[in-house]
Formats: structure tokens, sequence, C-alpha cells
């Protein structure tokens, strides 16, 4: 065989080398180009390409099959609690569970308790008006009946700046701006029922408050526009009022809202001596905030539902104070308390281990570096994706679920993330559409933003992680780019 002359060898070689550029050209092209239907959508929402990340990847595989603007820093609103449900999983366990005890500082005889009862809150973000009156209940059962002292509420496991709840949109009522408590209570809300009767509009207010009345001054109004039927209704606290005025369409028929209109302080007391006088219990005392003393006595402990459920209700309904109670506890480094620390009558020591912010924060960072995870863009500030400064990657969004999709507890997240055309935040979206039912998928949406992130099963049996995130002034129009995205990928 005869030696290739120099020249021509070198014109293979450079000629090789024209293909190999030509494809990674070819597939990183691939990898940028938008589906003409995104592109459409985009188009009419007036959304430019700058202002969307995107990655779409096989779980499993290196490299995504669609990557746009993907290592830009962007507000994921609450696709964030993404990461802090995953988060928790890893570092508490789906069986870590809160406790809220209650102590006897005083001598208990004949069912008369001569001091105060310490209610002590570790963060349970979940303690509902239900839970709430069952324990009082078992507190009954156990001999309590009169309560000469006062009731002391012990917070101190959160250590928290003070909390402005109108700072966010200057709505401080709405139920998704409460702050987050140590000891918070049925999510420190209040239920309002509209009921209009001809004429006449009743108000009920849930749960029961004692020492609260409820001022209804509305006006019945013939007509209104039944999506925003709450528009034209100002409710906000007077000293012990809750004040309601303004317009009720009556046409609406029956609605409810739940409505933040009290410190935490001021709600447990008022639930609490709702409830203790329906269960047949006096307290003569005040209320204010404390701490038990190195001799009061343990007299019962109420446990909440595990984590793997409490992240259904955080992700699944996008519940903001349930995620900042998740958030914070987060720095929890202590073990999980033994089942049986709840035995009444035994001394106890009270631990001085507080949570804060940036606590959570530093825990947080520690596990991405112990899972080799770098993201350098991440900024965080409550975990819940309430917040104009929380920032992440579109790509670390994609890094996080790809990790969390080969996890031993990657089913509890999957199955905390709504499904989409079925239930939670995705219910009625692409409900009519094939995508629906073979996505589990958590949106967030703020003024300017508007996000998806999650997991779609394609219509050929393959897993695909799918984010995309909106950042632009016209980000509320993106919903209809966001749903060609995963019809897209669906019908691969």
């Amino acid at each position: 065989m005869k030696p290739i002359p120099s020249h021509k060898l070198a014109l293979r070689y450079l000629t090789l080398i024209g293909w190999l550029l030509t494809f990674v050209l070819v597939a990183a092209a691939q990898a940028t180009s938008l589906p003409p239907s995104v592109k459409n959508e985009l188009k009419k929402a007036n959304i430019p390409q700058s202002g969307i990340a995107i990655v779409v990847q096989e779980i499993g595989r290196p490299k995504p099959l669609l990557r746009l603007n993907a290592a830009q820093a962007m507000n994921p609103a609450s696709t964030m609690k993404l990461l802090t449900t995953f988060a928790a999983l890893d570092l508490l366990g789906p069986a870590y569970t809160w406790k809220t005890e209650a102590y006897l500082d005083g001598t208990l005889e004949n069912g008369v308790l001569d001091g105060d009862l310490i209610l002590k809150g570790y963060g349970d973000p979940k303690f509902t008006i239900e839970q709430f009156w069952l324990w009082l209940t078992e507190l009954r059962s156990r001999g309590l009946r009169e309560i000469r002292g006062d009731l002391v509420l012990d917070r101190r496991h959160f250590d928290l700046p003070p909390f402005d709840s109108g700072a966010f949109d200057n709505d401080p009522v709405r139920a998704y701006n409460v702050g987050p408590d140590a000891l918070l209570l049925n999510f420190n809300t209040l239920r309002l029922r509209y009921l209009p009767t001809g004429d006449a509009l009743n108000v009920f207010a849930e749960p029961p408050l004692d020492g609260i009345t409820l001022d209804n001054r509305l006006a019945p109004q013939p007509s209104g526009d039944c999506r925003n039927w709450d528009d034209g209704i100002d409710v906000q606290p007077h000293g012990d009022s809750v004040v309601l005025q303004g317009g009720y369409p009556g046409e609406c028929g029956e609605r409810e809202h739940n409505l933040n209109l009290m410190p935490h302080t001021r709600y447990v007391e008022a639930v609490f001596r709702a409830l203790w006088k329906e269960l047949g219990g006096t307290l003569q005392g005040r209320q204010h905030e404390g701490a038990a003393g190195d001799h009061a006595l343990l007299f019962s402990t109420h446990r909440s539902e595990p984590l793997g459920l409490t992240i259904r209700d955080i992700n699944k309904y996008s519940n903001n104070v349930m995620a900042r109670q998740l958030f914070l506890t987060l720095g929890d480094t202590s073990p999980q308390h033994a089942e049986n620390d709840d035995e009444a009558n035994t001394p106890q020591v009270i631990a001085p281990q507080t949570l804060s912010i940036a606590r959570s924060v530093q825990t947080v960072h520690d596990w991405l570096q112990q899972q080799n995870l770098d993201f350098p863009e991440l900024v965080l500030e409550n975990g819940a994706g309430l917040s104009r400064i929380e920032r992440i990657s579109a790509d670390h969004m994609a890094t996080l679920l790809q990790r969390a999709a080969i996890h031993p507890l990657s089913a509890e997240l999957q199955a905390s993330l709504p499904i989409l055309g079925v239930d939670g935040t995705m219910r009625k979206r692409l409900k009519e559409h094939a995508s629906s039912g073979h996505a589990h998928l958590k949106g967030g949406t703020l003024e300017g933003v508007k996000t998806l992130a999650g997991y779609v099963r394609s219509k050929s049996g393959k897993e695909w992680v799918v984010v995309c995130f909106i950042n632009d002034p016209n980000a509320r129009n993106g919903k209809a780019a966001q749903d060609a995205l995963v019809e897209w990928v669906q019908g691969r």
C-alpha cells in the first residue's frame, strides 16, 4: 500500500475537523432552538427570548435536549419550594415530625392548676384548628380544668426579626403574607364565609375567637365580577373587632376566603379561650410570652403529621407559610425526639437551641456542598419563593431535579408535586390535553415572574426534567408558552 501524501493527509484531517465542528454547531443549535409552538406563544405574549430560561433533559442523560439562557440567575418564584422540600427530605427524612408541648408551672390538684399553663412551639407548619381542639380535649382528659394562672406562650425556638406582613405587596391581610412562628396555629388565619340571603348578607368567622367581634358593615351589591368577588371588600382589624366594609355581589352566592388579621399571640389566645371554654375549662389569668421554669412539668406533647405528608401541602397547594416554617426547620440538627419523651410529670430542662433564617441558609449551602453541587448564583430569603430577591438558574434547578430523580426518596418528592390537569395548583391546566395526568409540575407566579419546573412523561415512555423560567414584565402572559413546551415534551 502506498503511503498517503502528507498534504492529502492534512486535507483529510481538516475535512474531518470540519465535519466535527459542523456536528457540534448543529448540536448546539438544536440545544438552544425553541420549538415553533413555543416561539409563536412567546411572540403573542410579547416576551423576548432573553426573558426566558429553559432546560429540557431526559432523566439520567448527561446533556439536555433543549437549553436556553440556562446559566442566567432568575427569580424562580414558588418553584424554589422544590429546593426546600428536597433538602428537607434528605436532611430530616420523611418521618420527621414537629412537636408542641404543654407544661404546668404550678400545682395541679382536683382539676385546678394553681399556676400557669405554658405552650411551647417548635415550628409545626400545619397545627390546624382540628388538631388543636383534639389536643385541648386531651388536656382535659388528663385532669386539667381550671387554670388560675396565665396562658404563657413560648415561641423562642425561632429567632426571628420583626416581621412586616405588608412588606411584600402592601397587602398584609392576605393569608400568604403570614409570617413564620414557632407557635403557628391554624396558619394564623381567619376564614370568613359570606352567605347572601335576599337583601341580607351574613358573614361567619371560623375558628371561634374569644373576645373578638365581627363588625359587618358590608352592603349587598346587585351585580359584580364573580372572578374577583372580593375586590370590593375591605377587611381590617380594629382593636378587638374585625371590621368589614365595602360591597358584596350577592349574585356570586356563597364564598369564603382566609385572612391574616392579628398577631400570632393574640390569635392563639383568642382560639384557646374559645375552645377551652367550649370544653368546660376556665382561664383566670392573661396571656403573655415567656418560658417554662426549671420546675415546670411536661404535661402533654402534640405531634404533627410526618414531613412526607407535609411537603404535599407545600408543593401541591403552594403553601407559603408552611414552606417558611419548613425552611427554618432545616436548621434543626438535633436528633429526632423519641416517641416517649412526652411522659407527664417528668422534669424538663428547656434547651436553648433556636432556629434562624441565617442558620437555614447556611444549612442549605452546606448540604449542596456535601452533594458536590455548586450553585454560586443561589440567593435564599425564605425558601418559599415569595421573594423579590431569591435566585437560581434553570441549569441548577434542572440539576436539582435530576439529582432528586435518582434519590432513594424520589417517589416522595414527585408525589408531592401537583399532577398536571388533575390536582393542586395544576388541576385546571391542560386538563383536556394528552399531557393531563402525565406530568408532575410546580408552578410559580409573581409580578413579572412566571415559572414551571418538574417532571414530564412523554408518550414514548421517557421521563424528562422540564424547567421554564420567565422573568419579564409580560411574564403573566407566558402560561401558553409554558403549556406549549410541556405539550412538545410530552409528544416526544
